[in-house]
């Protein structure tokens, strides 16, 4: 396939170049992809769908084993990848938006941006603002009114800890909509976006606040309302009948960017070998077709882009969280 040919011929041409010598990287044998969450989560999806495409591009030679290490919003993995894998060329770590969330507000503590290496990011996912098939709701406009006359009277269920990216989502929104006092809008954490999902559906919490992949299931089965997503349009395909949030007049963007890092420590070959592999998936017919088939927006950095990207996001975040009073 062609698709696969730049990389092989690179690593190729790499070794013939090196007349010999063990320059080149590969990856021989298992590769591990961690999961900082349980089953059913976007991190899930992004190692397991990302797994499955350096399986059939050949870019690895083993199996890519999706391992979930769910805790502190990611913080566990991230502790982990610094404290125990070091130098691992084999290890590859999902982040997203939630990530750099939990960085901003200083939730892994101790750690910082620089103890790991940004590979590259792979696609966006939206954030969407949704409720059981059967709610009252019927826009966007009609939960915000009742937040404006009670705070407290819509809680919303997500699958990132109080103060992370889902959370976030519903205070952008809100915001946007002329709601004050912020800090006193009910959010329920979750450890997936599936669990929190189950409890709107099953009328427990009033509304959900997530991404576009983590709905689709329910959103198939009828179960679902989506009442905005937070994009600059109106998402391509199946899902061009959810309207955004700014059609409604309420400014609020939320992409959630899927990617990966890595252990620090690792050969600059290792790195050089995982940032040109994420070029070569985001430009395989494969992952258009995964992207397409999730909702995944066009977004794509690779490594020095992205590690700028990623340290500017943070930087953002953390002022935002202060504007909203979830951090001093």
């Amino acid at each position: 396939m062609s698709t696969r040919t730049p990389l092989k011929l690179f690593a190729i041409a790499a070794v013939t170049l090196s007349a010999g010598s063990a320059t080149a990287f590969e990856p021989q044998g298992k590769v591990e992809c961690i999961a900082p969450s349980d089953p059913g989560g976007g991190w899930d999806f992004t190692c397991r769908s990302v797994g499955n495409v350096l399986q059939d591009l050949d870019l690895v030679s083993g199996n890519v084993q999706t391992i979930n290490m769910a805790g502190a919003g990611g913080g566990v993995a991230y502790g982990h990848t610094i404290s125990k894998r070091a130098g691992d060329d084999h290890l590859l770590v999902a982040a997203s938006t939630a990530t750099t969330t939990r960085l901003a507000q200083g939730q892994f503590p101790d750690m910082t941006a620089d103890m790991v290496n940004w590979i590259g990011a792979l696609g966006a996912d939206y954030g969407i603002i949704a409720v059981s098939a059967d709610s009252e709701y019927e826009d966007l406009n009609d939960v915000m009114d009742a937040l404006k006359e009670d705070p407290r009277s819509v809680k919303f269920a997500g699958g990132s800890a109080k103060g992370g990216w889902d959370h976030l989502k519903v205070l952008i929104a809100a915001q946007e909509a002329g709601i004050e006092n912020l800090p006193r809008i009910a959010y329920l954490s979750y450890n997936n976006g599936g669990e929190a999902l189950t409890q709107v559906i099953g009328g427990h919490v009033e509304a959900f606040t997530g991404d576009i992949t983590e709905a689709q299931g329910f959103m198939e089965s009828g179960d679902l309302k989506v009442l905005a997503v937070l994009s600059e349009e109106r998402l391509p395909g199946e899902f061009a009948d959810i309207p955004t949030a700014r059609e409604q007049g309420i400014d609020a963007l939320g992409p959630n960017w899927r990617g990966f890092y890595m252990p620090a420590d690792i050969s600059d070959e290792a790195k050089q070998y995982w940032v040109d592999a994420m070029d070569t998936i985001y430009e395989s017919e494969e992952w258009q077709g995964v992207m397409k088939q999730n909702g995944l927006m066009p977004f794509h950095m690779s490594a020095g882009e992205f590690e700028t990207f990623v340290k500017e996001q943070i930087e953002d975040i953390e002022q935002l969280s202060k504007d909203i009073g979830l951090i001093q």
